[in-house]
Parts: C-alpha cells; sequence; structure tokens
C-alpha cells in the first residue's frame, strides 16, 4: 500500500517539475540576447530554442501552476486516505494481537479492510489518470499555442522552415548554428504579446 501511495506522490511530484521545461536549471534570461539587428532574408532556414520558449512563455507557466496546485490536491487526499487505511489496518492487527475480537467479527472487518483496501487501489489510480490527463491537455493546449502562432507569424516572415531545437547538453535538431537564425527571442515576444491580448479579450 505504501507503494502505491509513494507512486502517487511521485507522480505528482513529476507532474509539478517543469516537465515540459527540460532548461528550468537555468538562470531565467541567461540565454537571452539582444535582438538581431541582421535581418533574415525571407526563405531562410531558422530555428528557435523550445526548452527557454517553454520555460519564459506565460501561457505555459500559468496551465503549469494551474496543474501543480491540482496535482497537489490530489496527492494530498489519496495520501490521507492512504494514512486512514493503513491506521484502521494497525488498530484491526492489534486488536488481534490482543485477543480482543472474536473468530466471526475479526474475519467480517478483515473483509472490510480487504474490501477499502481494493477500493483504495482504484482510487488511486484513478487519481493517478487523472494528473496524468491534466498533464497532457496542459502540454497539448501548449503546443496548440505556439503551433498556431509560429504557423500565423510565418505567413509574414516567409521562411522557407522553422526548427525547434531542444537540448541543453547537445541541443537537437540544431547542435550548432549562425544566431543570427535564432529567432527565440522573437517567438517569446510575439507569443506573450498574443497571450496577454487573449487574457484581457477573456
Amino acid at each position: 500500500m505504501k507503494r502505491i501511495i509513494n507512486a502517487i506522490s511521485v507522480f505528482a511530484a513529476l507532474c509539478a517539475i517543469a516537465t515540459i521545461a527540460s532548461g528550468c536549471d537555468r538562470k531565467a534570461g541567461e540565454n537571452t540576447k539582444e535582438a538581431s539587428e541582421t535581418t533574415i532574408a525571407s526563405g531562410s532556414i531558422v530555428y528557435f530554442d523550445l526548452d527557454r520558449v517553454l520555460e519564459e512563455y506565460d501561457m505555459a507557466n500559468d496551465l503549469r501552476s494551474v496543474v501543480e496546485t491540482k496535482a497537489q490536491s490530489i496527492t494530498e487526499e489519496v495520501n490521507r486516505r492512504g494514512s486512514k487505511l493503513e491506521r484502521d489496518i494497525k488498530t484491526f492487527q492489534d486488536k488481534i494481537n490482543k485477543g480482543l475480537l472474536v473468530s466471526s467479527v475479526a474475519q467480517a472487518q478483515q473483509e472490510k479492510l480487504q474490501q477499502d483496501q481494493v477500493n483504495f487501489q482504484n482510487y488511486a489510480g484513478q487519481k493517478q489518470q487523472e494528473i496524468a490527463e491534466e498533464q497532457q491537455v496542459m502540454m497539448n493546449q501548449i503546443a496548440d499555442a505556439i503551433k498556431t502562432f509560429i504557423d500565423k507569424y510565418n505567413e509574414e516572415k516567409g521562411y522557407a522552415m522553422i526548427i525547434a531545437s531542444q537540448g541543453s547538453i547537445l541541443p537537437a535538431p540544431v547542435v550548432t548554428g549562425d544566431a543570427s537564425l535564432d529567432i527565440t527571442d522573437d517567438i517569446l515576444a510575439g507569443l506573450n504579446a498574443e497571450y496577454v491580448k487573449t487574457k484581457k479579450s477573456e
């Protein structure tokens, strides 16, 4: 049973971590750069740092905060129910050890505790699924917002290709590139401006 509770706690903790922002150990703004004065020609292949976008995109941070709060609330409730079940089992074992229950009552209580255990396992599994769904919906919303913005953004810019680069140790697929082709700052500025407009309209 402790394994189940721990599994939920670990899963919720993983959700609470910036799963979608693998570069969160970097200092905020560490990789920001002055907007390039060089105009990138239409038809160029450009790239942006997806880790930075996920870390500094206001909508991503707001949604992540909501999911973290839900995950924490779910974890607390699962832990509370798990602790109560553990106490009930311990109390029952103490009574058995002291010979305080007749066999018929002991059997009835044991069956009830076994059913409680099954119910708790089902409940914990359901809540784990809820957290996973919340996480997936959040990631889908962020991905959709970024993709929608970049499609619109590229209608104006006319780049041949926009590549998303990820990873701080050895970024992929862009291991290295001309810094003037890095449009991360432009993407972030546009995404955050778009998000502010969306929030105001709501």
